[in-house]
């Protein structure tokens, strides 16, 4: 047996406000819209994956899901310039990555992360 994909489903009364978020903010596309549901996409190569944690990583929450970025930097500007809900700062973690905390429209904590160089 071989998994193909891992979706996550999020519950929201109001689903446009997953354009202005996964849309506009991430720069996923709306692959799917069934009016009852919308599904965004990024075309990238990945690998099917489920973590399952005590903690976050330095004692922070665990994230409801992470998001694997090329620019997180960027991303982390326009979140505060938008007055997104950041929840943990831009931190450089011991383990490799560059990340932050925030809440999507739907009260999800979304862990925003960068690979980077050792």
């Amino acid at each position: 047996m071989a998994i193909k994909r891992i979706v996550s489903n999020i519950q929201a009364l109001d689903l446009r406000l997953a354009q202005t978020f996964y849309g506009d903010f991430l720069g996923m596309q709306l692959v799917m819209d069934q009016g009852w549901i919308k599904t965004y996409a990024s075309h990238g190569m990945m690998s099917p994956q489920i973590s399952i944690a005590s903690q976050g990583g330095n004692a922070t929450e665990v994230p409801d899901f992470s998001i694997e970025v090329d620019n997180v930097d960027e991303l982390y500007v326009r979140a505060q310039q938008l007055n997104m809900e950041i929840i943990y700062p831009l931190t450089i973690e011991e383990w490799g990555v560059k990340r932050f905390y925030l809440k999507d429209p739907f009260g999800k904590t979304v862990n925003l992360l960068q690979h980077i160089e050792p």
